[in-house]
């Protein structure tokens, strides 16, 4: 490889796209005439509500209503293609495992040695893509978070426009035994520059998009009103919100379908002059009152300054409110941040 910053500066590039291989992550497909309401009541979004093609990210709950994982779902038609965190699929599965009795519903999970996933990132992604699908698939008509059955390089896949890098890109399923083929074929792109990328500039690329990483950001002790994720449930007013069916709703929101109030959140960092790691302690502007801590922490390679993630006393959570890290037994200045850090770039369908 290039090495992290060199890999993270490519797939944020013009005319670039950065390949990695996520495998490891879970994918399923659920089947049966239950199924949206089955997922509806085990993640906290609208799936029935879901056209064909259309995906959205969501978050799996417990019955206190914290998070078990965070896994992007999409309506594939006669089922329900779900993709979750590696390391938390086979957690995942028994969690689902024990609220399906009474739903028609069948959970299939393409295991690893069976089917792989390319994530192919940035402004080169469409134009290396493009030539490897049918002629007569449009591409730019592909919105972001959709996704569909079609072929790359003459194999059978499942195509999503979505990543998490904060650049336009896509998640290209397909069997094991073609991956190789498909990744060569991309990494050997005249269209676009395609590099091979690793999970180290995956992190960083991840974290300037403002997006959580699960195990860090997010865990069983944190619910998504803490964590800055009410919006995956539904808008205000809307059918997820008023008539919620997942478990531990009761927690989250009110009758209203407001959500309720909790000590902290999930915010920001910027503006501490040294590189701020995860479990960085954090103050408030006296350095005296220990008001929250760092989940991810990183120098940003595109800002050229260090960026942070954590959890801070939701009174504190305002943009701009000047707090202190406790870094290496030094106390520095840093601010809360608006994030994602810098603009994202993700697909608009052309008009």
């Amino acid at each position: 490889g290039l090495g992290v910053k060199k890999e993270h500066l490519h797939c944020r590039s013009k005319g670039c796209a950065s390949l990695f291989d996520v495998s490891h992550m879970g994918q399923i497909v659920w089947r049966g005439a239950d199924r949206a309401a089955f997922l509806e009541k085990v993640v906290v979004g609208d799936v029935a509500g879901l056209k064909e093609g259309e995906g959205r990210l969501t978050l799996i709950v417990d019955q206190d209503g914290n998070i078990v994982d965070d896994a992007v779902l999409a309506n594939a038609g006669d089922h329900v293609y779900q993709v979750v965190n590696g390391a938390c699929k086979y957690k995942d599965m028994a969690h689902f495992s024990k609220y399906t009795s009474g739903f028609d519903v069948a959970m299939d999970y393409l295991g690893d040695t069976e089917q792989s996933l390319l994530a192919l990132q940035g402004d080169g992604a469409k134009d290396a893509l493009a030539p490897l699908l049918p002629a007569d698939f449009d591409l730019p008509k592909l919105a972001f978070m959709s996704g569909v059955y079609t072929t790359v390089a003459g194999a059978e896949a499942r195509v999503t426009r979505c990543g998490y890098t904060g650049e336009d890109g896509f998640e290209i399923s397909v069997k094991a035994a073609d991956a190789v083929t498909v990744a060569e074929t991309l990494l050997a792109s005249t269209a676009a520059a395609v590099q091979p990328c690793g999970l180290g500039a995956r992190d960083s690329l991840r974290l300037e998009a403002g997006l959580c990483l699960y195990g860090h950001d997010l865990d069983e002790s944190i619910n998504p009103v803490q964590g800055a994720l009410v919006w995956t449930i539904g808008p205000p007013g809307s059918r997820r919100r008023t008539d919620p069916t997942f478990i531990g709703a009761d927690v989250l929101l009110t009758a209203e379908g407001k959500p309720k109030k909790f000590i902290k959140k999930r915010v920001g960092f910027l503006g501490h002059k040294v590189p701020a790691r995860e479990g960085a302690k954090i103050f408030d502007s006296t350095g005296e009152r220990e008001v929250g801590v760092v989940t991810s922490g990183t120098v940003s390679p595109c800002l050229s300054a260090p960026i942070a993630m954590g959890y801070v006393e939701t009174a504190l959570a305002k943009n701009d409110t000047d707090l202190m890290i406790e870094v290496r037994g030094k106390k520095v200045p840093t601010k809360v941040a608006k994030m994602p850090f810098l603009p994202t770039n993700y697909w608009r369908v052309p008009e």
